[in-house]
């Protein structure tokens, strides 16, 4: 790997100046503990991320997820773009204020802090100057323009290890005019320069106006090879495509301009603040590192996936993305600094990126979409974590989640950053929608877990709730569990989904029948075949179908869900465990695996798990009512009458299954249970439950008698002092008015009962009861 002009390599060797940090720079000049570069006080000049950049011939074709070559992105608009480190300029100078606002992210679920805005024209550099430390030949890499003998380094020369010429002037001074004329009566120069704002990999960066649009800024990048004319002009003729990105989230490019031998870039200029610089000011608020709150960071993260999803369907690979490279503006989030961005058929050009975030295949491999997301998982544990060693340490990998309280907490969230930072391209996310989808998903249970309150959504890839309660009338789990646990959804993309979506309402023998005529036989209707075997008790047939599917596609981790059903019908708990897992590894931001891997962990008797699976669907999404029952049901088994009561209590008035679950929370604080036996506060809660639920007569009389039998023995227990300014079901609580009440319950379900039987059982029950009186 040859390494492009580290702005911090002759750091190498100084203690890291990070607070709390006792690390060493390295000769990539990165910290080997906390993986930042050097601050100011080790280094001059404004510490960088050091993007490496791989010679293309040093390239292998990529894996699996390497996209096959597209078309160039077709020109719509005038588009243009902003650099990073001309946002990052700003930050010692003047800045203001934004405005009030109040501005939501991540599928409106989080609102972002406001961003300050710099003014433009304090960024402007009074004296330009390259630090001696950043000056490197573009060729080879070597170092140039140092001082030898007392005599400062020249900015302008020849390399002499390889006669590259060099050159660290600022090209262009304020009042300079360079570009097109600006209209066709008025011939002078379109772009006047403020002047230089940062120097950048590609040389200096210079804030403009354009003159064509009054007040309109601009950013002017120049190229490399500005004292090789054929060089200029291809790299111009090959970064032409640039000029068709059209993205709302992606900085614009305007155009290329010639000016005294040099190309520009003619780009957007976005005011604002990058992940990066809010980092740093986290840290220099309280003095030692400060990650990001994990919902904000994820929002941001939320709001760029959809640019690389255009990028990716265009052909183009980002390749260099990091913290440096998103910019908060006032109103925006925007994807800026396109330097690294190319072609994904590109088999020639040099290759950008920066240690800590690049993908571990790049180097043996070209960049691919995998490799693209890679640099997303590792962007969004940077801002999360107190990520020390990223560059060192944890290069390719992720640290102890017992370290790091975001991973510890959201379990979803530490599996999403292992799937997308996977060493293997083949085992990441396989698209930035996939990525997106799943992601969300995360954020909606750390959001559901920050609140206290759900934030439910749709699922693209399962079914919801397919049971109201997960039980029986009697409160026992109902089975088998393919009846109540969430289906897979038809990819309506498959050619099979329109006949699937005409299947007629046949039991499942008849339906495999259906199904196996089917052609062509697609994937669909093989992940449909299957669940119709599960569900007619055929497994082995179930098996071997996902076999087939399996065989084709090893990647395909919808197999694993129907393999988890089948085991679970067939009695393997085990495996039916072990396969959830591994669906809920490769969708972490789903419900349906973490519900299925409660109900198996319920049936399993590993209780505790199954209570915290359970309590993550319910409480990320309250429209799951049979994880709020599940909830329940393995706490009532655990004693946690409270903690069971608040289960019930999740279940939405607006649920089909919010009658059940107030049926049930009044038995549960009223009755004698596995969770023990009501005491007073109980019953008398479990009345008013009762007395606001519109039950059928049958249903209600025979929950009046329950609590009223419950009441009378532990009034008669003393384990309840008699009140008889207390009623329950609309009696005293003492033992006699509570017999009466009893005793009326009885003759009533008596009236009721369907069969002579039931009625002299009641009648008898009711004598039993009833209190000895005189008359």
């Amino acid at each position: 790997m040859r390494q492009q002009s580290s702005p911090t390599a002759s750091s190498a060797g100084l203690r890291c100046q990070e607070p709390g940090c006792g690390g060493t720079v390295q000769p990539d000049g990165f910290c080997d503990e906390c993986g930042t570069a050097p601050s100011p006080a080790s280094a001059p000049g404004t510490p960088g991320s050091g993007p490496s950049v791989l010679s293309a011939s040093s390239l292998s074709a990529s894996s699996r997820q390497q996209p096959s070559p597209q078309a160039p992105v077709s020109s719509s608009s005038t588009p243009s773009l902003a650099s990073s480190r001309a946002s990052r300029a700003g930050r010692t100078r003047g800045s203001k204020p934004a405005r009030p606002s109040v501005r939501r992210l991540g599928a409106g679920l989080v609102q972002v802090p406001e961003t300050t805005m710099p003014d433009p024209a304090l960024l402007v550099q009074a004296n330009p100057v390259v630090p001696e430390n950043k000056r490197f030949c573009h060729r080879c890499e070597k170092p140039v323009g140092r001082s030898r003998q007392g005599r400062p380094g020249r900015t302008t020369g020849f390399c002499a290890h390889c006669q590259q010429p060099f050159s660290f002037a600022s090209g262009l001074r304020p009042g300079d005019r360079i570009g097109p004329p600006v209209s066709s009566s008025d011939r002078t120069p379109r772009y006047e320069v403020m002047g230089a704002i940062a120097h950048g990999g590609q040389g200096w960066i210079y804030l403009a106006l354009d003159h064509s649009v009054e007040g309109l800024r601009v950013v002017l990048k120049g190229l490399l090879d500005a004292g090789d004319a054929g060089a200029r002009a291809a790299a111009i003729a090959e970064r032409r495509f640039l000029a068709s990105v059209d993205h709302p989230t992606i900085v614009k490019i305007h155009t290329f301009v010639e000016h005294a031998g040099t190309g520009y870039i003619v780009m957007e200029y976005v005011g604002g603040t990058s992940l990066r610089e809010l980092l740093k000011r986290r840290r220099a608020a309280r003095g030692q590192p400060d990650p990001l709150p994990v919902a904000e960071a994820i929002s941001y993260l939320l709001a760029v996936l959809p640019a690389f999803a255009y990028l990716h369907r265009n052909g183009l690979l980002f390749c260099d993305f990091k913290p440096d490279n998103v910019m908060l503006g006032q109103d925006t989030l925007k994807l800026i600094d396109l330097g690294a961005v190319r072609r994904a058929d590109d088999v020639s050009s040099d290759v950008y990126g920066t240690p800590g975030y690049q993908a571990p295949e790049v180097g043996d491999q070209f960049p691919s979409v995998a490799s693209d997301l890679y640099t997303l998982g590792r962007t969004l544990a940077v801002l999360i974590l107190d990520f020390r060693g990223n560059t060192s340490t944890y290069k390719h990998s992720l640290p102890p989640p017992d370290d790091h309280p975001p991973l510890r907490r959201y379990d979803s969230l530490h599996r999403f950053l292992l799937k997308a930072t996977a060493s293997s391209p083949d085992d990441r996310f396989a698209s930035a929608d996939e990525m997106h989808d799943e992601l969300l998903g995360v954020l909606r249970e750390v959001v559901a877990a920050e609140r206290g309150t759900p934030a439910p959504a749709p699922s693209r890839r399962f079914t919801g709730d397919t049971h109201p309660t997960g039980e029986n009338p009697d409160g026992s789990r109902a089975g088998p569990a393919a009846s109540v646990l969430p289906a897979l959804r038809v990819d309506p993309d498959d050619p099979a989904a329109s006949t699937l979506a005409a299947l007629p309402d046949a039991d499942p023998a008849t339906l495999a029948e259906l199904l196996a005529a089917i052609q062509p036989v697609t994937v669909e209707v093989r992940l449909r075949l299957a669940r119709a075997q599960l569900e007619a008790g055929r497994y082995e047939q179930a098996r071997r179908t996902l076999d087939a599917i399996e065989d084709e596609d090893p990647w395909d981790w919808r197999v694993g869900y129907y393999r988890g059903l089948v085991a679970l019908a067939d009695g393997d708990v085990a495996t039916a465990r072990a396969e959830f897992d591994g669906v809920y590894s490769e969708a972490p931001g789903e419900l349906a695996p973490k519900l299925a891997l409660a109900l198996a962990a319920e049936v399993d008797g590993d209780t505790r798990y199954a209570e915290r699976m359970y309590d993550v669907v319910s409480s990320t999404d309250d429209s799951f009512t049979s994880a709020a029952f599940g909830l329940a049901r393995v706490r009532t088994a655990a004693g946690d009458r409270q903690g069971a009561a608040d289960a019930y209590r999740q279940v939405p008035p607006t649920s089909a299954a919010y009658l059940d679950a107030q049926v049930r929370l009044a038995r549960l604080l009223g009755t004698v249970t596995a969770a023990g036996s009501p005491d007073g506060a109980g019953l008398i809660e479990a009345s008013a439950i009762l007395g606001r639920l519109d039950l059928d007569p049958a249903r209600r009389v025979a929950l009046e008698r329950d609590l009223l039998a419950a009441a009378v023995d532990l009034v008669g227990s003393g384990a309840v002092a008699p009140d008889d300014t207390v009623t329950v079901v609309g009696r005293a609580l003492h033992g006699e008015d509570l017999r009466f009440g009893l005793e009326a319950a009885y003759r009533e379900l008596a009236r009721l009962a369907p069969t002579v039987d039931d009625r002299y059982f009641y009648v008898d029950e009711a004598n039993r009861i009833r209190p000895r009186t005189l008359t």
